[in-house]
C-alpha cells in the first residue's frame, strides 16, 4: 500500500518519512485540484492518506520502508 499527502512542504515531510525511493510529488494551482487528485488515488487505488501536514501546494506519494523489509534483512 502506498501513502498519499498534501502538504506546502514536500522536503521537510519527504525527510520526516526517512527519504523514501519511491518517493514522488507533484504541485497543484489550487486546493480543490488537489483535494480532487488525493481523493481519488485513495478511493480508486487503495491509498492511505498521511495526516499532520499543512498545506496543499505539493501531493505526494510514496511506500512506506516497512514495506521494503524481507525475512532476510528484518
Amino acid at each position: 500500500m502506498k501513502n498519499v499527502g498534501l502538504t506546502n512542504n514536500p522536503d521537510d515531510i519527504k525527510k520526516l518519512h526517512g527519504d523514501p525511493e519511491d518517493w514522488w510529488q507533484r504541485s497543484f494551482s489550487n486546493e480543490t485540484e488537489a483535494r480532487k487528485w488525493i481523493n481519488v488515488l485513495i478511493k480508486n487505488y487503495g491509498y492511505k492518506e498521511i495526516n499532520g501536514t499543512e498545506g496543499w501546494q505539493f501531493g505526494f506519494t510514496y511506500t512506506p520502508q516497512t514495506q521494503y523489509k524481507t525475512a532476510s534483512n528484518g
